[in-house]
C-alpha cells in the first residue's frame, strides 16, 4: 500500500477543489492506497497537510488550475495535473503518479507555503493567558522568547492579559509558523489554528522550563482537525467572514452576537407566556399564576439585558475587558433614558473608544499595571460614558428613536412590502457579509422596541436561499453537478435552521448567476411577510420556531411567503444556470 498526499485548487468557487479532493480520495480508497488530501478553496484551506503526512509520503499530487508553490514536497515524486484530471478519471492520476517517477520539486527556501527545515531555526507563534492577566500573562511570554533565542529559532508571542491582546498574531505568522504554542490557564479560541500543529502547557511550565516546551512542541505537538465535507466549507465560509469583519463592523457584530441569546430567552418566555395566559398575562390580575411569572422573567429579566448586553460587547470588542464594565452601564444608562437600541450602540462605542483612548493615555510602572484593568479604567470609562449619554448624546437618540418606531408601527401595506422586499434583498446579498448583517441587527434591534415586523420578514428572506437552492438541485438536476447535488440536501436543513451561510457555496460557483436569484426569492419572502403583518418575537430559531405558541404571528401566510421565495429562488436558478456538461 502507497501513501500518498495531495493539494486540489481552483482560483474561484468552493464546488471545484472539494470535487478533486474527494474524487481522488475515493479513488485512492479503491485502489487500496492511504491518501490524505488539502483543498484550497475560496472559503480558506481545508484538511491541511502535516509535515509528517509529507514526509512520509510516496508520492504528491497536486490537482490545481493555477501555479501552486511546491517548495514544502522538495525531494519527492510529483505530478501536476489540472482539476478536470482529478474530477473525471482520478484512478488515472494515481496510477501515473506512483508508476513514473517525476522531476523533483524546487528546492526549499523559495517556499511560500510554511515548511521549517529538518533541523536548524524553526518559527514559532505562541499565547500566553492566565486568569487575571496581569503577571503570569507577561513572564510565561518572557520565558518562552529567551528559550527559543537560547536555542536559535524565532517566536513571537501573543499575550492575552486583562488590558487585550497584544503583539497579536497575524494570518502571515501563523500560515508560516512550524508549531503554535499555548502556554495558558485559561481557555483560549484555537479555531484559526485549524490545520497547524498545536501544543498546549501551562504558564508555569513556560516561565521555568521554556525551553523544555519548546522541544517538546516541536517535537510531539499534535496537527488540529480541518474537515473537507459540506458543512465544514459552510463553517469556514462563515468563519472567513468573521476574519474579514474590521472596525466599527466588526465591533456592531460582536454585540449583537452577545445579544442574541438574552432577545431568544426573552422573546420566548414571553411567547409561552402569552400562549398560556393571554395577551394580558402581564396585568397584575393574573400576578402569581406561571404565565405572569414567566413574562417577568422574560421581559424584565431577558429583554432588560438586551441593551446593556449589546453595549457591553460593542465596548468589550473595542477595547477588551476593561470596556465590558463602562459599556453595560452606558447601556443601562441608555435604557433609564429611553434611548432603546440606538442609546446602546452609542454607549458601546462611546464606551470602548473611551475606555480605549484611557488605556493609551495612562502611563504607569509596570508593578502598578495591575491597577488599571481592574480600577481605573473601568471607572474612568464609566465617567466618560454615563456623562456623555445623560447630558450630550442620548436625548437626541431618544427622539430618533421614538420617529423610528411611530414610523415602522404606521406603516400602511405598500410601503411594508417595500421594505420587507430591500430587507430581504439584503438578506441574499452576501450572506453573511456586512449588508446582510446590516438588515439583520437593524431588525433584532427593533424587537426591544416592540417592533417584530421587520424581524418575521428578515428571518424568512434568511432561510430561503439555501432551501431555494436545495430545491432547485431536486427539480432541475441537469443544472447541478452529482455533489452539488448531494450539497443541496445539506443547505436545505441549514435553510430550515435559518442559517442563510448554506447558499454560500453555491453562489461561490457562479455568483453572478445564482446571487441575483437568490435575491430575488428573498425579497418575495420579505415583501409578503411584511405585507401581512407578520410578526416574529424571536431573532433566530428558524422552521424551529413556528409551532412555539405566538412566537410568531399568522403562520400560515408566513409559510406561504417561505414557500413563494423558495420556489421563485429555484425557477430563477432554472434559468440563469447553464445545463451540467
Amino acid at each position: 500500500m502507497a501513501r500518498i498526499v495531495a493539494v486540489t485548487a481552483a482560483q474561484n468557487g468552493i464546488s471545484t477543489p472539494f470535487l478533486a479532493a474527494e474524487s481522488l480520495r475515493q479513488a485512492g480508497e479503491s485502489l487500496g492506497h492511504g491518501i490524505q488530501v488539502e483543498a484550497h478553496g475560496s472559503v480558506g484551506v481545508c484538511g491541511r497537510l502535516s509535515e509528517d503526512a509529507i514526509r512520509a509520503a510516496d508520492a504528491v499530487v497536486i490537482a490545481a488550475d493555477a501555479p501552486l508553490d511546491q517548495a514544502r514536497f522538495s525531494g519527492k515524486r510529483v505530478l501536476v495535473v489540472g482539476t478536470r484530471a482529478a474530477i473525471v478519471d482520478p484512478r488515472a492520476v494515481l496510477l501515473d503518479v506512483l508508476g513514473e517517477a517525476l522531476a523533483p520539486a524546487p528546492p526549499a527556501g523559495t517556499a511560500a507555503e510554511p515548511a521549517a527545515p529538518a533541523e536548524g531555526p524553526r518559527d514559532i507563534v505562541a499565547i500566553t493567558s492566565c486568569p487575571t492577566g496581569i503577571a503570569h500573562t507577561f513572564m510565561a511570554a518572557e520565558g518562552l522568547e529567551q528559550a527559543a533565542k537560547a536555542l536559535g529559532h524565532r517566536i513571537k508571542v501573543e499575550t492575552q492579559g486583562s488590558v487585550g491582546a497584544r503583539n497579536e498574531l497575524s494570518a502571515d505568522d501563523i500560515r508560516n509558523a512550524a508549531v503554535v504554542v499555548i502556554a495558558a490557564d485559561t481557555k483560549v479560541d484555537k479555531s484559526r489554528f485549524a490545520g497547524k500543529r498545536v501544543y498546549e502547557t501551562s504558564t508555569k511550565a513556560a516561565i521555568g522550563h521554556g525551553a523544555d516546551v519548546l522541544r517538546t512542541a516541536l517535537k510531539d505537538a499534535a496537527a488540529t482537525a480541518a474537515g473537507a465535507d459540506y458543512a465544514s466549507a459552510v463553517k469556514e465560509a462563515k468563519a472567513s467572514q468573521t476574519a474579514s469583519r474590521t472596525g466599527v463592523y466588526k465591533h456592531l457584530m460582536t454585540g449583537v452576537s452577545y445579544m442574541l441569546p438574552f432577545v431568544v430567552a426573552g422573546g420566548l418566555l414571553i411567547a409561552i407566556s402569552f400562549a398560556i395566559g393571554g395577551i394580558y398575562a402581564s396585568d397584575d390580575a393574573h400576578r402569581g399564576t406561571l404565565a405572569w411569572a414567566l413574562f417577568q422573567v422574560g421581559a424584565k429579566g431577558g429583554f432588560a439585558l438586551m441593551i446593556p448586553a449589546l453595549a457591553g460587547y460593542i465596548a468589550f470588542s473595542i477595547a477588551d475587558r476593561p470596556g465590558l464594565a463602562p459599556g453595560m452601564i452606558g447601556g443601562v444608562v441608555a435604557g433609564m433614558i429611553g434611548a432603546g437600541f440606538l442609546g446602546g450602540l452609542a454607549a458601546g462605542f462611546i464606551a470602548g473608544y473611551g475606555t480605549r483612548w484611557l488605556n493609551g493615555v495612562l502611563r504607569l510602572p509596570r508593578n502598578l499595571e495591575g491597577l488599571k484593568p481592574t480600577l481605573l479604567l473601568p471607572l474612568g470609562g464609566t465617567l466618560i460614558v454615563g456623562l456623555l449619554m445623560l447630558f450630550v448624546v442620548g436625548a437626541p437618540v431618544a427622539l430618533l428613536l421614538r420617529a423610528l418606531e411611530t414610523w415602522l408601527k404606521g406603516m400602511q401595506s405598500g410601503s411594508a412590502a417595500g421594505l420587507g422586499a430591500l430587507l430581504g434583498a439584503m438578506m441574499a446579498f452576501d450572506m453573511g457579509g456586512p449588508v446582510n448583517k446590516a438588515a439583520y441587527a437593524f431588525s433584532t434591534g427593533l424587537i426591544a422596541s416592540q417592533v417584530y415586523r421587520p424581524m418575521a420578514a428578515v428571518m424568512v428572506a434568511g432561510m430561503t436561499p439555501p432551501l431555494g437552492v436545495a430545491l432547485a438541485t431536486w427539480l432541475f438536476r441537469n443544472r447541478f453537478t452529482k455533489d452539488e447535488r448531494e450539497a443541496g440536501k445539506a443547505a436545505g436543513v441549514l435553510g430550515l435552521s435559518f442559517i442563510t451561510e448554506g447558499a454560500i457555496p453555491f453562489a461561490a460557483r457562479d455568483p453572478l448567476r445564482v446571487i441575483p436569484a437568490l435575491m430575488l426569492g428573498s425579497a418575495i419572502a420579505g415583501a409578503l411577510s411584511m405585507a401581512a403583518g407578520v410578526e416574529l418575537r424571536v431573532p433566530h430559531g428558524g422552521a424551529f420556531v413556528l409551532p412555539i405558541p405566538n412566537a410568531v404571528t399568522h403562520v400560515g401566510i408566513y409559510l406561504v411567503a417561505l414557500v413563494a421565495g423558495s420556489v421563485a429562488t429555484a425557477l430563477m436558478l432554472r434559468v440563469t444556470l447553464k445545463p451540467v456538461v
